[in-house]
């Protein structure tokens, strides 16, 4: 901000404050960028890391807010589990309180089995996890927060559309030491906690959407995690239950985590 001041008043700043102020500007330009480029190196290290596990196991906890039509935030929350086997296997399953929902993908078929509808939709899929992915969020509206954890290569994902990085420092979630890291898009602020040392997890995630009234926000945390083993031949198989109906692969609305009244939320994935 600039301010118009009389060049001969006696409360002017002073020389020696006026090169306080500059140096001041000259060394924040050098941690700024510091503290950017560690940002994305660490970023870099656990994409690198995650893409390379070709098996993953783990466990989460993920929490939803949204905002009602009378400015009141209110925050939903679910647990789940899901097993990956790269490239093109995965079975994950997660429940709350108004849905409990099943996928299984074995490289050819992507099934969905909603146990809260006694319900299932399966579609063609045949290709990579990548592939999958895309095909839920532009096909069948799917918005898999988090998903860009899990693809062939996270960091082209996640980094694409950041305008600003930022290395806060450490912080311990559940337990474990883990590098803090923040980021800027143009709709959406997200942090990233790093677990740090030779295993760089990613212990938890956090999206704001910074242009929505409220700015509510998605968070997503790694309970635990598992890699190097082989799973079940059939842990990708899915058999339909009993007296399941068949439901169409196009309204997969007993996917959400929101019950159906809640108000839609909107914003971008990390």
């Amino acid at each position: 901000m600039f301010v118009r001041t009389n060049r001969h008043s006696r409360g002017g700043p002073s020389l020696a404050s006026v090169l306080l102020c500059a140096a001041a500007l000259v060394a924040a330009g050098p941690t700024a960028q510091a503290q950017q480029d560690d940002a994305r190196t660490i970023l870099k290290a656990m994409s690198d890391y995650v893409s390379g596990q070709k098996t993953i196991e783990f466990t989460f906890d993920s929490d939803i807010e949204i905002i009602t039509p009378q400015l009141e935030k209110i925050q939903f929350t679910n647990s789940g589990e899901a097993l990956v086997s790269r490239p093109d296997m995965l079975r994950a399953h997660r429940v709350g309180g108004y849905a409990d929902v099943a996928l299984y993908f074995d490289g050819k078929t992507a099934s969905v089995y909603g146990k809260n509808v006694n319900g299932y939709a399966q579609f063609a899929a045949p290709g990579t996890l990548d592939q999958l992915f895309t095909a839920l969020r532009a096909g069948h509206g799917v918005a898999l927060p988090g998903a860009d954890f899990l693809l062939s290569n996270p960091y082209a994902a996640l980094s694409a559309d950041v305008m600003e990085a930022k290395h806060i420092g450490r912080g311990v979630i559940d337990g474990v030491e883990c590098e803090h890291l923040a980021f800027r898009n143009f709709d959406t602020d997200w942090q990233l906690w790093v677990e740090a040392g030779a295993k760089p997890i990613p212990r938890k995630v956090v999206i704001t959407s910074k242009t929505i009234n409220g700015a509510p926000q998605y968070t997503f945390r790694v309970k635990s995690w598992k890699t190097g083993f082989e799973p079940p031949a059939d842990a990708f198989k899915f058999t339909p239950p009993a007296g399941a109906a068949i439901l169409d692969p196009n309204n997969l609305i007993f996917l959400d985590e929101l019950p159906p009244e809640a108000p839609a939320p909107t914003g971008g994935n990390p």
